[in-house]
């Protein structure tokens, strides 16, 4: 029975948050990776992309709610997330054909596109602030809970409760759906076989008939689309805040490099490492432990290895020890 008890404390406060949170980190390490294998350089505006994504999508969300539109059980933002997508798209179109092109044309240096992309940033991260203000907003309704504690409880006659957020499980199928779908168009489309062909060798494709300007474009309609998910399923899942998304810079890019930069299933599986990673190692192991070892054994502190304000170093020192021991990922991306 305690060993039930340790099972259920593991999975209600290490797996599915881990599951949720790794679901939120790939989906935005995806955007970083097509847009370095595709465009080949760092766009450190991501993070504040999806949080203009996820603003747009409250804003609707708002506008929805004052109009007494609702989706049921599950949040209304979800009705607003295409109205998100679309405005992200219209601003990263917007962003490429007024900055990134003239960079393009005159064939300028990665790190130049790097500075670039971190004055972007600062841009977008000021209006933002501007609209919709810096603090905490909260737009998740609907059923809170797909199972609450008690009822768990009540069900298996278990000390432990297990609860499982509507939010997290949204998030796990949402991420699912969109890999699936974005891998499909991958490796089926005549425009992502394009997009690949020309991440694989630009000068062939060109030679190849593939226009240059269609592909950038497709690839930032894609990037903001997985942006702006991304960013309303961290929103729904945990609250709003514009630097949050500042922040999330670092896990998304450890993701990215973990799994190999530029490989989009690297992506996906550094986004999980680094999840896990940060959740094991901030997570206070005694009401596990206490149930799983004899009692003599029961530990007296919390055995925390790290506080959770600490969880963004967990990813840089994953990400220092990677590119320190293998710079092109665990699936062999491109090198940073």
């Amino acid at each position: 029975m305690d060993l039930l008890n340790a099972l259920v404390a593991l999975t209600n406060f290490v797996i599915v948050p881990g599951l949720a949170y790794g679901s939120q980190l790939a989906l935005g390490a995806l955007g970083v990776t097509l847009i370095y294998g595709i465009l080949r350089f760092s766009n450190f505006a991501h993070g504040d992309t999806m949080a203009f994504g996820a603003m747009v999508t409250i804003l609707v969300t708002w506008a929805f709610q004052s109009m007494g539109i609702s989706f049921g059980v599950l949040p209304t933002a979800l009705l607003a997330l295409p109205f998100g997508i679309l405005g992200t798209i219209g601003l990263v179109l917007l962003t490429d054909r007024t900055v990134y092109r003239f960079y393009r044309q005159q064939k300028a240096k990665p790190v130049i596109f790097v500075m670039v992309s971190l004055g972007v940033m600062f841009m977008l991260n000021g209006i933002v602030r501007f609209i919709i203000g810096p603090g905490d907003q909260r737009f998740a309704d609907g059923e809170r809970f797909i199972i609450t504690a008690r009822t768990f409880k009540q069900m298996t006659g278990l000390d432990e409760g297990l609860a499982v957020k509507t939010t997290q499980g949204i998030t796990v199928i949402t991420a699912i759906i969109v890999v699936a779908a974005l891998f499909w168009f991958l490796n089926k489309t005549r425009t992502g076989k394009s997009m690949r062909a020309y991440s694989d060798n630009e000068d062939l494709a060109l030679l190849s008939g593939i226009n240059p300007e269609r592909v950038v474009m497709y690839t930032w309609m894609i990037v903001a689309a997985l942006a702006t998910i991304a960013g309303v399923l961290y929103g729904l899942d945990k609250s709003f805040k514009p630097f949050t998304y500042f922040q999330l810079l670092l896990p998304i890019f450890a993701s990215a490099i973990v799994g190999g930069l530029g490989n989009p299933l690297g992506a996906i599986a550094g986004g999980f490492i680094i999840a896990f990673s940060e959740v094991t190692i901030t997570y206070a192991w005694k009401k596990v432990l206490t149930y799983g070892l004899p009692d003599g054994l029961s530990p007296d502190g919390l055995v925390q290895l790290l506080s959770t304000d600490y969880k963004f170093a967990v990813s840089f020192a994953i990400l220092i020890v990677v590119l320190l021991f293998k710079p092109t990922g665990l699936f062999k991306g491109k090198a940073v």
